[in-house]
């Protein structure tokens, strides 16, 4: 009987590494809020979500949309990337800070880049995205490694 390879990690582990990235990040990013550095009118998770309810929220919504973000794109990292490398993950993270530029933060409000709020919401969207790419590769990397049925035979 033949079995299906999977590339990646087995759903839990991604779940898992997925929910981990999810907090580390959320709490880097409120630590610079409450230290004063943020440059953001509040986090973008919570500006998204009260704008697709179209209402104000407590902090732990806009944590809740930040954690299943998050989580779904480690996840997909996690469990469908053949080459799941330093760039590989760098490179998912270049793209998803493109995407909170260019679509995000014009849905929110704060228009392209954020520039109708500062232009300093670029370098500042920047890092956590950055410490998301590095917290998934090592995530992964920290995980030990799986090996198939047959090289377990041998």
């Amino acid at each position: 009987m033949t079995t299906i390879e999977q590339p990646g990690r087995p759903w839990l582990q991604a779940i898992g590494v997925g929910v981990l990235v999810a907090i580390v990040t959320a709490a880097a990013m409120l630590a610079l809020t409450a230290a004063g550095v943020s440059p953001f009118p509040k986090p973008p998770s919570l500006a998204f979500a009260e704008t697709l309810l179209g209402r104000p929220l407590p902090l732990p919504v806009g944590l809740l949309f930040h954690a299943a973000y998050v989580t779904f794109w480690s996840v997909l990292y996690l469990r469908f990337f053949r080459r799941r490398s330093l760039g590989a993950g760098l490179a998912l993270a270049a793209g998803l800070w493109i995407v909170i530029l260019v679509v995000f933060f014009p849905i929110i409000g704060w228009g392209l880049a954020g520039t109708s709020v500062s232009p300093k919401l670029i370098p500042a969207s920047f890092v956590p995205h950055l410490l998301f790419g590095l917290l998934l590769w090592g995530g992964d990397r920290c995980l030990p490694r799986q090996g198939t049925h047959a090289s377990q035979q041998a």
